[in-house]
């Protein structure tokens, strides 16, 4: 590594890989002459990957170091020992005194970075640690209720989100400093040519369907959602830039602004409470007494169920590290309140699995769907996952592309074959536990079950 006598700034890459709107960049170059991009292999996230989104990241990795060797930089990537010793061995070598990095707010990355620090801070010529926030369009702490508490309930936070949000000043590599805005009060333009970047072409792209988000969003058998959750988890593209080209300027467009402020609320939650991914956040529901149902979850995690919409659920995400977020939301409630599984068990396995992972929205969402988190639903709500399918699979389609066992059955057969007649299944080519399973369990059975497990829990937790 060549050293001068002037000091260097590292910056440390870890889930906000790119160039555009990354604070952590930004701030190193208004304030070192050098900047040293690295990016360290940790291994305690890599064995929580696995190896679909270990080659993502790769992808991710070789796209950042294009996009610094046009600037003249290069990616140094580390590996091989823990983060703490990597970053202070190359901020030894590089004369560097200080590292800038985006927020994390995971627990692992909270004790990951007081580690770095105190790594830096032994050395014989100390760095600091400089921490920016690139990961979310607001940074935590800065959304507060009147008693400066970040809001348990969403929608009062959304407001004061919203309103933050508006006294943000514009992103200046993006809107052209002096175009007036269109009199629509759309962004102005870009100036942005698509070219090789991938991830900004999958955002113009999604700019020409977002206006019919509201009416599409929810349906898994089409192209009605952005598609952005794998740029996003990565980094490679930044949300406030997102929020900032998409605009508020139609229903559609102010629709798909509010989950990107769920994002965020589950990004301030995590780094407010982070036990989120291992406590019920309603302390009374960490005394459900779970099954413990290995044959069940084994038949979940395999789409076996016997449910097609939750077999189709399943066994997309086992062909393709993602899933449609209504299905998402469906199988998690099965697991949970069909099956009365631990919704953890179920947290962990879409962690691993999910091509997008990402612990405050992962864990946030599934203690909303278990009914034991923030401005969740009651407990005794629970998805009828038949239901769920015939409002939003109609045609079936999205069960015929994962369950192709069943593509024969008419659309008002196919998400409840149990209810099929042998002759008509037998017509069809299915054998009810051969060709696809039995169902492993009768929802209306299963609901009473649960709505039992969770009072008996609210019931104990008076008592004490």
């Amino acid at each position: 590594m060549p050293r001068t006598d002037d000091p260097a700034a590292i910056v440390w890459f870890r889930r906000d890989l790119r160039i555009e709107d990354n604070p952590a960049w930004e701030a190193a170059l208004r304030a070192h002459d050098r900047v040293i991009a690295a990016f360290v292999i940790d291994p305690v996230v890599m064995q929580q990957a696995g190896s679909r989104r270990q080659a993502t990241l790769s992808a991710y990795l070789e796209s950042l170091d294009r996009l610094l060797r046009v600037r003249g930089a290069d990616l140094i990537v580390l590996s091989g020992s823990a983060p703490a010793a990597a970053v202070a061995r190359l901020a030894a070598e590089a004369g560097a005194d200080e590292v800038h990095v985006n927020r994390d707010p995971s627990p692992y990355a909270q004790r990951r970075d007081t580690a770095v620090r105190r790594a830096l801070a032994s050395l014989g010529e100390p760095a600091r640690l400089i921490i920016h926030d690139g990961n979310s369009v607001l940074p935590p702490g800065s959304v507060l209720t009147a008693k400066g508490t970040l809001s348990r309930v969403f929608t009062p936070f959304y407001k004061r989100w919203s309103a933050a949000l508006a006294d943000e000043p514009a992103l200046p590599e993006l809107l052209g400093p002096t175009d007036p805005p269109p009199a629509d009060g759309s962004p102005r333009p870009t100036g942005r040519s698509r070219g090789d970047d991938p991830p900004w072409n999958r955002l113009v792209d999604w700019l020409d369907r977002v206006d019919r988000y509201p009416e599409t969003r929810d349906l898994p058998g089409i192209d009605g959602t952005s598609g952005l959750s794998v740029d996003l988890k990565f980094g490679a593209l930044s949300p406030r830039t997102v929020v900032e080209v998409t605009g508020l300027h139609s229903e559609g467009r102010r629709a798909f602004v509010r989950q990107l402020a769920w994002r965020d609320w589950w990004f301030h939650l995590l780094f407010d409470r982070p036990t989120l991914a291992t406590n019920a956040f309603k302390a009374e529901f960490d005394s459900i007494v779970w099954r413990d149902a290995p044959t069940d979850f084994d038949a979940w995690c395999h789409g076996r169920t016997g449910y097609p919409i939750v077999d189709a659920g399943m066994r997309q995400l086992a062909a393709t590290g993602l899933m449609h977020n209504r299905v998402r939301m469906i199988t998690a409630s099965f697991l949970v309140k069909d099956l009365l599984i631990d919704w953890r068990l179920g947290e962990r396995y879409f962690r691993r699995e999910l091509l997008d992972a990402d612990l405050a929205q992962n864990a946030g969402n599934w203690q909303w769907v278990a009914g034991t988190g923030p401005d969740a639903a009651p407990y005794f709500r629970i998805f009828n996952p038949t239901a769920q399918a015939k409002r939003f699979d109609p045609s079936g389609d999205y069960v015929r592309t994962w369950v192709p066992e069943l593509e024969a059955l008419r659309s008002s057969s196919i998400h409840e074959p149990w209810a099929m007649g042998p002759l008509e299944l037998a017509g069809a080519g299915i054998v009810l536990g051969d060709t696809y399973p039995e169902r492993i369990v009768d929802h209306a059975v299963a609901r009473q079950r649960t709505i039992d497990a969770y009072g008996a829990a609210k019931r104990t937790q008076s008592a004490k």
